[in-house]
């Protein structure tokens, strides 16, 4: 990897040796790791080498006149200051030796402490200065005159205000299975950093469901990144999410989409469980007549905690369960509860984030004595 840096940054970067080094690295420690689950092929889906991150957030580092980006603790000597950073994709890549030097030469760089960067791959950007002070009609003015020359959108944060220059989105097109897909991504949201590894991802739940037939019920939808393809897959779709801004954002989704066979519901995991138990009356469900749907498979891509107990066993009532998750330590934790109903059909390993320990894994599982 091209990174001057290789080695010594810990935020980006924990193996020593080249791609192909630290991706097998990956695979051998997880086949390892789910063996009493999984003793088959775990297929594994590459990331780009370099300028994959469309996500990427920096510290400020003044020194003097001066200013740099920079990663980690620097006072407790943990981090280094950035020149440049190859793992950004190319638009942010180009962008961000450019930006610096219009915030040291425009004097918007007092108390600036963090500057984010969210891209499509079509180069659509929005940046966040993050600022320990209040902004006035002075930075406003100042921001607008630089996102005009650098064809970018400026969002300036400080505590208890956000001052949006343009508008506080990008939208991103992910080509998935020959059929274009458009998502609205929203500032300070969370969203998938690796584009062409989501791909992949995607396009994988799709391949190791499409045929299961029925309704689909999604849990931790998000802003609906895998809720939208799904939506060709089956007759309905039932989306939960306990975030109202994801929410929003995924009805938004479905709309640019053409999308119409999509129910969300802003709500936990636990609460939907309830909820379709008897045990307490939403009116967030309200529009929900859940006799309606034939649901036969379940998909969950939970946070870094995976799911509780409670809704694994919930989960284990479906015939198909497709598990993406962002933490292997937490899928195996579920997969001990899972396994006593369920066997893995299929595992996957995306590389989303190269030359770190982080891993995505996906499993396939059906319910045990059904007939493959």
């Amino acid at each position: 990897m091209n990174c001057k840096y290789f080695g010594k940054c810990g935020a980006c970067v924990i193996y020593e040796g080249d791609y192909d080094s630290s991706l097998n690295q990956k695979l051998l420690l997880n086949q390892q790791r789910f063996k009493s689950f999984y003793d088959g092929e775990i297929s594994v889906f590459r990331s780009q080498t370099a300028h994959y991150r469309s996500r990427s957030e920096f510290k400020i580092w003044h020194t003097g006149e001066e200013i740099s980006y920079a990663m980690g603790n620097l006072e407790k000597n943990g981090s280094i200051l950035i020149d440049e950073c190859p793992q950004v994709n190319q638009f942010i890549f180009e962008l961000m030796p450019k930006l610096l030097l219009e915030i040291r030469s425009e004097n918007i760089d007092f108390k600036l402490f963090g500057v984010d960067f969210l891209s499509s791959s079509s180069g659509e950007i929005v940046v966040s200065c993050l600022y320990h002070r209040t902004l006035d009609s002075l930075w406003q003015e100042t921001a607008t005159k630089i996102s005009k020359k650098l064809n970018i959108y400026i969002i300036g944060r400080s505590r208890g205000q956000k001052v949006v220059i343009g508008q506080d989105y990008i939208t991103e097109t992910l080509n998935i299975q020959n059929r274009k897909y458009q998502f609205r991504h929203i500032e300070n949201s969370f969203t998938q950093p690796n584009a062409q590894v989501n791909e992949q991802m995607v396009s994988w739940a799709l391949e190791n469901l499409s045929s299961v037939g029925g309704d689909l019920l999604e849990l931790y939808c998000g802003a609906g990144n895998f809720t939208i393809p799904f939506a060709d897959k089956f007759e309905k779709v039932l989306a939960t999410e306990i975030s109202k801004s994801s929410i929003n954002a995924a009805k938004e989704n479905m709309r640019l989409n053409g999308v119409q066979n999509i129910e969300f519901v802003r709500m936990s995991s636990e609460e939907f469980v309830d909820a379709l138990d008897g045990v307490r009356v939403f009116n967030r469900m309200s529009h929900v007549d859940i006799n309606t749907y034939d649901i036969k498979s379940i998909f969950v891509d939970p946070p870094r905690s995976g799911m509780n107990e409670l809704t694994c066993q919930f989960a284990s009532r479906y015939e198909y369960i497709l598990y993406i998750s962002c933490n292997p330590e937490t899928l195996y934790r579920d997969l001990e509860v899972l396994s006593k109903t369920h066997e893995v059909l299929e595992m996957a390993l995306f590389d989303q984030f190269p030359y770190t320990h982080h891993v995505e894994m996906g499993a396939k599982l059906i319910k045990k004595g059904k007939i493959r």
